[in-house]
């Protein structure tokens, strides 16, 4: 067979070179590749002259071709007497940030997310590597970024608030490596944190939540005991768009024009005056506008968009709201990863949302692979349903035109790595087959037991509760905890004998009897498949190496002890409400005390997860909150004992525990110590059999 021919070697020795008097973003970028290098050779790399450098770093010159695009980047390798160099040149900035770390993944080994999954480049005492030019392809989409939203885990991560560059380094870093571009970096953090700037200063697009538009300062929080009324006050509303703008412009920024109320709601609850869809649209149309004209004034050739979330969706559709043509129309799926408005409390109205293939204009969609919003949402786990879900819906919305921006919500990245993975794929080349792309995501992750994995990872939706008609009704975690919540709310405020109607969207119109029944079913229906799926990751941990199992706990058997330990806890709920219902109090606290043990191993899988750098990183757990559950079902089981074993809480155990020959002879002042709740629901559970 016959030899390759190696024409260029990359090994500790290797100086590099990088423009003089770099900009920020290069700046930030050398600092990846200096520490890739050292991970990998165990020497820090030298940075050498023009004459001296193996790997120069530079912008194009028109002799290289450099691809026509923005953020273009090319590999070019030049023969001279000193030996082969190899030069990365871009058109700008962050074509060079782009080319810079694909210089790190192509030859280095280092993968997008080498920090995030604990996944550092293979040590080397030399990588060898064919001296072929290369040309970056165009990404198949402009603006491709992350919406870092919900991000209560990195808020909580560490202890300064908010969150310090520590934080937000690693979550830009492993942005850039996926080749994205633009960020939404938070959610209504304080203006003074480090994150927009840090952001902009690693060479990213930043965006803004559709809540703020143009990233300016909240009406109320800026003008206390003003009413929030464009209609009333449009120059303290335009002063704050100024404000914004004016610090801004110099930024690579993506603006968001928009209108919501205070708070992310329709500005009409707070300005009731605007009570037809022509008056609403006429205003959004108005402001949007306006903004747009402010921006143009002070920005040459401005990229602005719209968020068509919500209400606003609905408006558009209907013709009430008219936008300039240039500016990009963003539309959502509704948090499950379907196209269609989102569940809007218990109404679920499915309207498509998209643009109609003809239509003009720019598009673009925001896409969830994490939700949260107090129903069924996947906060802390992965995306429920399956991958193929996702290409598909991405597919359609690039059939149809929507391929201009694509803003996926990342939540707090470490949980939803597979999903944020296909999501590169996809606003790269456009398209991606899911099985490939699992088989390679799976290649990247672990070293053995590949295909095995990989159908871990297939079963793992599968497992999921489908708790409606449609494909994307999966249950993700929230699904075992706010619903759960309600029920023990609603049962001890004494309102059991009427439907919790906040429950509608799942039960349907039941009574609440029914409703416990119908989330416990769904619970106990799915626990042995979990069970089964944890059986088998456990049993595959011991064949693996001691880093592919941290790994296969942190990212696979992490998010099925969440499923699982919801299921049955749940489950449990619900058995307890049933025995209370037939006035079997001591059992009904048995049962409580069994939910409260099964959903505090959800809180068990946190702490195991928070290893090493990870320390404390779920302590911020306030959405799906599974300590709140713990809390809630820990109020319940006491409120339970105190229905007959009050008020000595000796009562239960002298009737069902005590040795009959002990019950007529014992002397009150030696034997009544009550016992702890665990362990008198021990005992009574084996005396009951459950």
């Amino acid at each position: 067979m016959e030899e390759i021919q190696v024409a260029f070697i990359i090994d500790r020795y290797t100086a590099y070179r990088i423009p003089d008097d770099p900009k920020s973003p290069i700046r930030y970028a050398w600092e990846m590749v200096r520490r890739d290098h050292e991970t990998v050779f165990g020497a820090a790399p030298t940075l050498g002259d023009q004459a001296h450098a193996d790997v120069v770093f530079r912008y194009a010159k028109p002799e290289d071709r450099c691809p026509a695009y923005p953020e273009s980047f090319c590999f070019r390798f030049s023969r001279g007497g000193n030996g082969t160099t190899l030069h990365i040149a871009a058109e700008d900035d962050l074509g060079l940030v782009f080319g810079m770390l694909e210089y790190s993944r192509k030859y280095l080994g280092v993968d997008p997310w080498w920090f995030w999954a604990d996944l550092p480049p293979a040590p080397r005492s030399h990588v060898a590597v064919p001296a072929d030019d290369y040309d970056s392809p165009e990404p198949f989409v402009r603006f491709r970024g992350w919406f870092v939203n919900d991000e209560v885990c990195l808020i909580g991560w560490k202890e300064e608030y908010p969150p310090s560059r520590e934080v937000w380094e690693p979550v830009f870093e492993a942005l850039l490596r996926c080749g994205g571009n633009m960020v939404i970096p938070g959610t209504d953090l304080p203006k003074h944190g480090v994150h927009a700037d840090l952001a902009s200063e690693m060479g990213l697009w930043v965006s803004h939540h559709h809540a703020e538009p143009l990233g300016a300062e909240m009406f109320l929080r800026a003008y206390e005991g003003k009413k929030a009324s464009y209609q009333e006050n449009p120059q303290l509303f335009e002063k704050l768009w100024e404000e914004a703008i004016e610090k801004q412009k110099d930024r690579r920024i993506v603006w968001v024009l928009s209108f919501r109320g205070q708070g992310d709601q329709p500005f009409w609850i707070q300005d009731p005056a605007f009570d037809t869809p022509e008056k609403r649209g006429e205003m959004i149309s108005r402001v949007v506008r306006k903004q747009y004209d402010m921006v143009r004034a002070k920005v040459a050739d401005p990229y602005c968009c719209v968020a068509l979330y919500g209400e606003i969706s609905e408006l558009y559709k209907a013709g009430h709201i008219d936008i300039p043509d240039d500016i990009i129309k963003i539309w959502a799926d509704n948090g499950y990863g379907r196209m269609v408005s989102r569940r809007n409390g218990n109404e679920n109205l499915r309207v498509p949302a998209l643009p109609l293939p003809d239509e003009a204009g720019k598009h673009g969609i925001y896409y969830h692979v994490t939700f949260h919003d107090l129903q069924a949402s996947n906060h802390l786990t992965m995306f429920p349903a399956d991958a193929e879900l996702i290409r598909g819906e991405v597919d359609e919305a690039f059939r149809v035109g929507a391929n201009d921006y694509v803003l996926v919500n990342s939540g707090n990245i470490r949980p939803h790595l597979y999903t944020l993975d296909l999501m590169r794929e996809l606003w790269t080349r456009g398209e991606a087959d899911t099985e490939e792309h699992l088989r390679a995501f799976v290649g990247r992750m672990f070293n053995s037991k590949q295909s095995e994995i990989a159908e871990l990872y297939r079963d793992y939706a599968r497992r999921t509760i489908p708790y409606g008609p449609n494909e994307d009704d999966r249950a993700g975690d929230e699904f075992y905890h706010h619903p759960a919540r309600q029920i023990v709310g609603h049962w001890l405020q004494g309102r059991s004998e009427q439907p919790d109607r906040r429950l509608n969207w799942a039960t349907g119109v039941v009574d609440f009897p029914e409703q416990v029944e119908w989330f416990r079913r769904k619970c106990a229906d799915a626990v042995p498949g979990w069970l089964e799926l944890k059986e088998r990751i456990e049993r595959l941990l011991p064949k693996l190496a001691e880093p592919d199992q941290i790994r296969l706990k942190d990212h696979l058997l992490f998010h099925v002890e969440l499923h699982l330990s919801g299921c049955e806890g749940f489950d449990k709920l619900g058995q307890s409400y049933r025995a209370y219902r037939e006035g079997n109090y001591p059992l009904a606290f048995v049962y409580a005390t069994q939910a409260l043990w099964k959903y505090e191993k959800g809180l068990i899988a946190l702490k195991q997860a928070e290893h090493g750098k990870w320390a404390n990183f779920f302590r911020a757990d306030w959405l799906t909150n599974i300590e709140s559950t713990v809390q809630n079902i820990d109020t319940l089981r006491r409120w339970l004992r105190m229905q007959g074993d009050s008020p000595d809480f000796f009562a239960w155990y002298k009737h069902f525990v005590m040795p009959e020959t002990e019950k007529y002879i014992y002397l009150e002042n030696t034997h009544r110590n009550p016992l702890p709740d665990d362990e008198l629901a021990r005992r009574l559970a084996d005396k009951f059999g459950v």
